[in-house]
């Protein structure tokens, strides 16, 4: 296949959508990775109806086995993969006297830790200059007590991108991380304005390339 692929894990009707939809635009195949391959139908509909190439399936997240073969699947039938973006987050209401350890673990290993076999898995069908795009959040620096566990995912996820990044780079594959400071959902941060800061994080020049973006509206 000769198109760019979008993988995106994590997806949704949220800004997952949104930038798989821009990306389509732009003539990528999209694959939207979400929880249960049910819920990866509508999206993969809307995108076609459009007249985009698009196609779906289920991974869980908090297992890398199943998380490499997701991404194996893909980057076989598609041919290759030029932006991987990591879109997932856990959120439970739970300060840090509530939050359990085993609770910690499961919100960590999805919102973050996936990151590692989902780019180890997509490595081998990386195209040049393949890009790997991480949705942050101000939780990174502003956490909310009252749902420790994603600030604590969040920040992690924003370090693992450093490290990403400058291994990748000798390879010609960059990976960035976009921290979204503000509310998803209202003023300048609706889903179609975010997705826009992301698809342009994604596709700067190597001139520009930072492992770290801030979309502050």
């Amino acid at each position: 296949m000769s198109a760019p692929v979008l993988l995106v894990l994590g997806a949704g009707p949220g800004v997952g959508l949104a930038v798989a939809r821009l990306f389509a635009g732009d003539g990528y195949a999209v694959f939207l990775a979400t929880r249960l391959a049910a819920e990866a139908e509508p999206l993969v509909a809307e995108l076609r109806g459009e007249g985009h190439t698009a196609d779906g399936g289920g991974v869980d997240l908090s297992d890398p086995a199943d998380i490499t073969r997701l991404v194996t699947e893909v980057g076989e039938q598609l041919g290759r993969i030029d932006v991987l973006h990591f879109n997932p987050s856990m959120f439970r209401e739970a300060d840090p006297l509530e939050l359990s350890v085993p609770e910690l673990i499961e919100d960590f290993t999805i919102g973050a830790a996936a990151l590692l076999p989902a780019v180890q898995g997509a490595l081998p069908f990386f195209a040049d200059g393949a890009r790997v795009l991480v949705t942050g959040s101000a939780a990174a620096d502003k956490p909310w007590n009252k749902a420790a566990s994603l600030g604590v995912q969040k920040a992690a996820v924003r370090n693992l991108v450093t490290s990403l990044d400058t291994t990748l780079a000798p390879k010609g594959f960059r990976a960035v991380a976009v921290q979204i400071n503000g509310v998803l959902g209202s003023g300048a941060f609706t889903r179609d304005l975010v997705a826009e800061a992301l698809y342009s994080a994604a596709t700067r020049s190597l001139d520009e390339w930072t492992p770290h973006v801030s979309y502050d509206g």
